[in-house]
């Protein structure tokens, strides 16, 4: 996508799904200077501008690598660490449907698959390796948010008057939304674990950046016509990340 930010590697992203999240390096044509982001629940990602050399990025680490330690520390006093483990039931508030899982292990198999049989959803292959189990569960969010999320986004086009010209789903770890100067919105699967309401209102908010690709006041003048309370929900929104499970390891 012409204009989206590009993942580089430094360090290890998750050493293992148990372990505290570690740093990620992003690489962004929009930024001008070299920065640091530590998340609520561990994560670190160093967002850089694009052609930045990675020595310089790993000596920018180290200069700021006590007060990444100390915001870790003061976050972990607030939200506690939360125990691995892979989850036995899912629920996704945003279409109001529950799912059991199960785990069947299939001693030739490295991989995982998964399959939906009403409201279960059963993993076979390799599920002893976590990892690819994550993977499988990644897989099925996806689905079922191009299935659901869809249908949702151009019924609000069309009462909005605002358009797009595809919608693809992603796990984003920084954004629950976006929209290309291409007409491309992406859509984060994360937000079936959210309200209704907070789904809809991303969604507004993202298809008045079709008319207005920034957040001047006229943007909030078009969100606030279709959402009267985007504001609360603008706020609910950025909190939201506690609601995300840690099986996840994205948050």
């Amino acid at each position: 996508m012409p204009g989206a930010a590009r993942q580089l590697k430094l360090f290890t992203d998750i050493e293992k799904p148990g372990d505290l999240p570690g740093f990620s390096v992003r690489e962004s044509g929009r930024a001008k200077r070299l920065s640091i982001k530590v998340y609520p629940r561990g994560r670190v990602e160093v967002v850089v501008p694009k052609r930045t050399r990675p020595r310089d990025v790993q000596s920018f680490v180290d200069e700021h690598r006590d007060w990444i330690e100390q915001t870790r520390a003061s976050f972990a006093a607030k939200h506690p660490p939360e125990p691995f483990a892979l989850p036995d039931r899912v629920d996704l508030s945003a279409i109001g449907r529950s799912y059991r899982v199960a785990y069947r292990p299939r001693r030739d198999k490295d991989t995982v698959r998964y399959r939906r049989h009403g409201d279960l959803l059963v993993l076979s292959g390799g599920t002893s390796d976590e990892s690819q189990c994550i993977a499988a569960l990644k897989r099925w969010l996806a689905a079922v948010a191009k299935e659901e999320f869809e249908p949702w986004l151009r019924t609000l086009s069309a009462r909005t008057g605002d358009s797009f010209r595809r919608m693809q789903v992603r796990g984003q770890k920084t954004c629950w939304g976006s929209h290309s100067s291409t007409g491309t919105i992406s859509i984060n699967y994360c937000l079936l674990f959210l309200e209704p309401a907070l789904v809809r209102y991303l969604m507004i908010h993202e298809l008045c950046h079709a008319r207005h690709m920034n957040h001047s006041r006229r943007f909030w003048r078009a969100v606030g016509l279709h959402e009267p309370d985007y504001r609360r929900l603008d706020r609910e929104l950025g909190e939201s990340w506690s609601k995300i499970p840690t099986w996840l390891c994205i948050y």
